[in-house]
């Protein structure tokens, strides 16, 4: 999906979330929505898994996606929009696929054939693609 317009003003890191979505290719909207839905735009975010920062990347993964600090915004950020674009890229630009691998790992999707029937995950998927939605109609 190519990149939407800027986000609506007062967005947390719209700055931050801008340039990585256009660096890798994101919709802006799909970014700002999935950091929403990980962190809440906390940037000191962690999860009983051990996924960190805005982005909540786990440690292997970040590490992976070139991410040494998870708890700076600008990196957590970029290194989120990487693994998004990785996966909208494995699941042939289908979103719901992509947010679903980001929340339960490529290879749930892959085993399902699509978003996997966990609750968590279908949640994940339609609040993060809400919030997208709504960043998209509040955009100026």
């Amino acid at each position: 999906m190519p990149p939407s317009a800027e986000l609506p003003a007062g967005t947390p890191y719209a700055v931050e979330i801008t340039a990585a979505a256009k660096a890798n290719g994101v919709d802006p909207a799909l970014l700002a929505g999935l950091v929403k839905q990980e962190s809440g735009f906390n940037p000191n975010a962690g999860s009983a898994a051990g996924a960190q920062g805005l982005s909540q990347l786990m440690p292997g993964t970040a590490h992976g996606l070139g991410v040494s600090n998870p708890f700076d915004p600008a990196q957590s950020i970029e290194g989120g929009a990487r693994y998004l674009k990785q996966q909208l890229d494995r699941f042939g630009g289908d979103a719901a696929r992509a947010l679903a691998a980001y929340n339960a790992g490529p290879g749930a999707v892959q085993r399902y054939g699509g978003v996997p029937p966990y609750a968590e995950t279908q949640n994940y998927v339609r609040r993060v693609q809400a919030y997208a939605a709504a960043f998209r109609s509040n955009a100026s």
